[in-house]
């Protein structure tokens, strides 16, 4: 077994000393393109951390294309010939900490309600079905950095509603609680409603880079969310290796 990588500081959180590991055998060619990789059980045993913090480390390998894995099989080396440049889903109080910034929420609505026809198709309900509904703006040192506006299936969170959002956001709550997440997203350059320049402090018709986002778990949906950023204050980064 190669023991854990020693050269990353003790600030470094958990999941990125793990998720560092294995970049580096990657670079190093330890595991070949298509090579079974170090089983979640065995990266818990050898950095004395949780399922979850492993979990974390692989799905952003994974996100990355770096690694492909198979659920009930493994975690595996991914082929050098694959282009990947996904949009991870990642929790955006977890960003910002990472930057060292601070992140605070105000929750301007949390409530259930009824769904309308467009909205329940949407999320694979009945027209008329129950929803979860939350409307929060987060800030950055202060700044307002984004609007989000998400539904909810209450059958993934039966206690969504009942959730601090103030500690904690949305997504972090249903990445614990729902597995293996697929998603579809857009994105555009938009104008905010008027509502969404109030909470972002812009002008009706400054820029806004609005990312609508629905997910689901094994083809049932779990969430849909429109996130909107002020241009001039949010960009959003990738990476890709050919």
């Amino acid at each position: 077994m190669v023991s854990p990588s020693t050269a990353a500081p003790a600030s470094t959180p958990p999941y990125a000393r793990v998720k560092q590991f294995l970049k580096d055998g990657l670079a190093a060619g330890r595991w070949a393109p298509g090579a079974l990789m170090p089983s979640e059980s065995e990266l818990v045993a050898q950095f004395g951390v949780s399922r979850m913090t492993v979990n974390r480390a692989l799905r952003e390998l994974q996100a990355d294309g770096l690694v492909q894995r198979t659920q009930g099989v493994g975690t595996f080396a991914a082929p050098l010939h694959r282009l990947a440049a996904p949009l991870a889903i990642r929790d955006l109080h977890e960003e910002l900490v990472e930057r060292g910034q601070q992140h605070t929420t105000e929750v301007q609505l949390c409530r259930e309600e009824r769904a309308p026809a467009a909205l329940a198709a949407r999320l694979g309900l009945k027209a008329g079905a129950r929803v979860f509904h939350v409307l929060l703006l987060h800030r950055c040192n202060g700044v307002p950095l984004q609007c989000e506006d998400r539904y909810v299936v209450p059958a993934w969170a039966p206690d969504f509603l009942d959730t601090d959002f103030q500690t904690t956001t949305p997504t972090h709550l249903l990445l614990q609680r729902v597995p293996q997440w697929e998603g579809q997203y857009s994105i555009e350059a938009a104008a905010p409603t008027e509502q969404e320049a109030r909470l972002l402090q812009v002008a009706p018709g400054d820029p806004c880079l609005v990312v609508v986002r629905r997910t689901e778990s094994r083809g049932r949906p779990i969430t849909l969310a429109r996130l909107v950023h002020p241009g001039q204050r949010y960009t959003i980064e990738g990476r890709f290796k050919p």
